[in-house]
């Protein structure tokens, strides 16, 4: 499985780690849930209506297509969320 976005060469920032349906990644400081997990994976998660995979639509919080859920049961927009050392994410993705 490849990553859906891939980071241009520019100066690395400093790195934060994450859990990602168990798995441990890293991201950087900075980046939202939704390039967070979309650096790691081929899919943000997969639609509630009929299982298709979903990758974020407006990108600004207002269309409801990337929550996401911590792995507490708390439901985040992935898109308007900064990722943040040590959270726990669940995507629904089949992986």
């Amino acid at each position: 499985m490849s990553p859906l976005l891939h980071r241009l060469p520019l100066a690395p920032r400093v790195e934060v780690e994450f859990v990602l349906d168990g798995k441990p990644c890293v991201a950087q400081r900075g980046d939202t849930v939704l390039t967070a997990i979309l650096t790691q994976a081929e899919q943000l998660r997969v639609s509630e209506a009929g299982g298709a995979p979903r990758a974020g639509f407006c990108l600004m919080g207002a269309c409801q297509d990337c929550w996401v859920t911590t792995e507490d049961g708390q439901r985040l927009r992935a898109c308007t969320t900064l990722i943040d050392g040590g959270m726990r994410l669940v995507s629904g993705a089949r992986r």
